[in-house]
């Protein structure tokens, strides 16, 4: 089992950017596809983006492609989420989360077991 801390949100400015990091700790980390959700109020959770448990391959959401960066370092159990030009539309909480199945990249929820407790990050305009 691995459990999750996100930590890196905070205020910024539309155009900024903001690293947000999720360490883990559990020993099978290494072995987990790792995604990352967002969740803003009045809204699901959407998917965001997500990673292979080499870091080899990568998924991103249609609306952070180009923005957003996903990146692990498995040798410090931690999983990176690089966020550059912002958009007042990107305020949310911020998860990262552990996949059940090393072979895929879910975009849905459902194929996570494991949940950070969320951090925020604001784009104000």
């Amino acid at each position: 089992q691995v459990q999750l801390v996100e930590s890196g949100g905070g205020l910024v400015q539309a155009g900024g950017s903001l690293r947000l990091s999720c360490a883990a700790s559990g020993r099978t980390f290494s072995s987990s596809t790792m995604g990352w959700f967002r969740q803003a109020p009045g809204k699901e959770r959407e998917f965001v983006a997500g990673i292979s448990w080499s870091g080899g391959y990568t998924v991103y959401a249609d609306s952070v492609k180009g923005r957003f960066t996903i990146s692990r370092d498995n040798s410090e159990n931690t999983v990176y989420l690089q966020m550059n030009s912002l958009k007042p539309e990107d305020t949310a909480v911020y998860y990262c989360a552990a996949g059940t199945n090393p072979r895929l990249i879910p975009k849905t929820d459902s194929g996570y077991d494991t949940w950070g407790q969320g951090t925020q990050v604001t784009v104000s305009s």
